[in-house]
């Protein structure tokens, strides 16, 4: 297997090469407190935290002009003023609503303001000069269920300003309506906003899909083609019963999981698997079946339905992450060679996973098409980046949530933490 750029300097400390993880830590921003704990990082990365205080920072944009534009739920849309050193300089609430929580994008052009409750997406006349917004938002997609995974992400393909692309994870652990895309949960759509119907579109009864069966698909992101990649919270407690005996392989089942979507310019009606099929990380926990890495089961196997049948109808993950980990937000660097993932943490497992970014290192094929470099059967697929001392301790009150990422102009990573109220900027060299 062959890595390229970011992977081969960060791959010396996994094959055990003499270089040690990073502490290195860029110069403090002034007036911002030290981080509430600390972080390792990938040999030559270093990071600084920019800002506290905030109110459940979530996913984050800039503008055309370098502002830096946080959801922080509970409050609203927040902007902030950036310096060359990275640090904040100015801030002000942009838009006051409690109700967004989560997803925010611009247009192509950086005149439309995009964000998201649990139910509603919203847009706003942005004005890139001099920041401001429009005095009233508009109803964009409404009609999207308020229970279970509430957090809707939003893109626009960089190639298509006409079309805003939505994320709905499922209302419970095993939602099992979701087996139907008309039920408009676990499901991606797209909806064409160059002209959007008075009072918004339907969500589960207009747009089209980008993939269903897809229980929390929380990041997304294009590729150097326009295509659609996203990563997966799986499901929780899984046990497997055979023969009347269920056996408990929750600990390390079913696989986080990074998704091919593709073209969203047209529908993808194909189904990705939940809530019937699961992706295995750790073959072992399974006694009845010879499992490999990103292969497909069931909880329950029958003659009419069982873990052949999801090789057939599902589309397994392109890459598998380890369970629990809560991937929650990805973005591509300005190569497309490497996939930057957050992974929230885990909550029910033991010991504790997560807490982290990783990078998963992408190559084009002969065709010109981006996948990940490793095999979809490796569990070696991503590379720790800024990840904390000992991930078997954390907990929320002692390790970072990582949520939301952007690249910068320069090239540095921007990444919020929720639970801590923090955001902090990655650098690289």
């Amino acid at each position: 297997m062959k890595f390229t750029g970011l992977a081969t300097t960060i791959l010396a400390t996994i094959d055990c090469l003499p270089e040690a993880p990073s502490k290195a830590l860029l110069s403090p921003c002034p007036n911002v407190p030290d981080a509430v704990v600390r972080y390792n990082t990938a040999p030559g990365w270093s990071y600084v935290k920019v800002a506290g205080g905030l109110r459940r920072p979530r996913d984050l944009i800039f503008d055309s002009q370098g502002r830096l534009l946080i959801v922080q739920e509970g409050v609203g849309l927040s902007q902030h003023l950036v310096n060359a050193n990275g640090c904040i300089t100015n801030t002000r609430i942009l838009i006051s609503n409690p109700d967004l929580n989560h997803g925010v994008c611009l247009s192509v052009d950086g005149n439309t303001l995009y964000a998201s409750s649990s139910s509603t997406v919203f847009r706003w006349n942005y004005d890139s000069t001099t920041g401001d917004v429009s005095p009233s938002s508009v109803v964009v997609v409404s009609g999207m269920a308020t229970s279970g995974h509430t957090s809707r992400t939003l893109v626009i393909p960089p190639h298509r300003q006409d079309l805003l692309v939505v994320s709905h994870g499922s209302n419970s652990n095993i939602d099992q309506a979701t087996s139907d895309p008309k039920t408009a949960r676990a499901i991606v759509k797209v909806f064409n906003v160059s002209s959007v119907p008075l009072g918004g579109y339907n969500y589960a009864s207009q747009g089209w899909n980008a993939g269903f069966g897809l229980r929390n698909e929380v990041g997304l992101a294009f590729d150097g083609n326009n295509m659609l990649w996203g990563v997966e919270n799986s499901a929780d407690n899984l046990a497997r019963t055979i023969n009347g005996t269920t056996t408990d392989v929750h600990t390390d089942n079913p696989s986080e999981e990074l998704n091919f979507l593709g073209d969203v310019t047209v529908s993808n009606d194909k189904w990705y698997g939940y809530p019937v099929c699961f992706t295995v990380w750790r073959p072992d926990e399974f006694s009845d079946h010879a499992f490999q890495v990103g292969q497909q089961f069931v909880q329950v196997p029958n003659p009419s339905f069982n873990d052949d049948t999801c090789s057939r109808l599902s589309v397994s993950p392109a890459l598998s992450f380890q369970a629990h980990s809560a991937p929650l937000g990805c973005k591509f660097d300005a190569k497309f060679t490497n996939l930057f993932v957050t992974f929230h943490g885990s909550w029910n497992r033991q010991p504790p996973t997560g807490y982290k970014v990783v990078a998963v290192p992408f190559a084009q094929g002969p065709d010109g098409s981006y996948a990940p470099e490793a095999a979809s059967w490796s569990t070696r697929g991503s590379i720790d980046v800024f990840y904390p001392l000992d991930e078997t301790q954390c907990s929320s009150s002692n390790c970072l949530r990582p949520v939301g990422l952007v690249f910068d102009a320069a090239g540095r990573l921007y990444v919020t933490c929720d639970a801590s109220g923090e955001l902090f900027l990655l650098s690289q060299g």
